[in-house]
């Protein structure tokens, strides 16, 4: 699963770069939630969010949908999700304070 998961970290990084503005700031999660299943998590400036999403959505759908493509040939359950560092602080507040 290193394969694809370095695979999807490589174009993630590569793809992020194309659509925002503040590539220094941006950050790139990943966490395996399981046998077979990753999460990345992109949390960028709240300004790059929505860069990077796209107008309706569109971006990000497409995003994923490659990544999908890659991830079924392997058998491989990936989770995509795209965060501005305040909603990934208030992420983590909720957790440290068990809600």
């Amino acid at each position: 699963m290193q394969v694809v998961t370095d695979q999807i970290r490589n174009f993630l990084q590569y793809i992020a770069v194309q659509f925002i503005e503040f590539p220094a700031e941006a950050q790139l999660k990943v966490t395996e939630l399981g046998p077979k299943r990753l999460r990345f998590k992109l949390v960028l400036r709240q300004s790059d969010v929505a860069l990077l999403i796209g107008r309706n959505g569109f971006s990000a759908s497409a995003i994923r949908g490659v990544i999908k493509s890659v991830t079924e040939r392997e058998d491989v359950n990936v989770n995509l999700q795209i965060h501005s560092h305040e909603e990934e602080a208030e992420m983590q507040a909720r957790e440290r304070n068990g809600h």
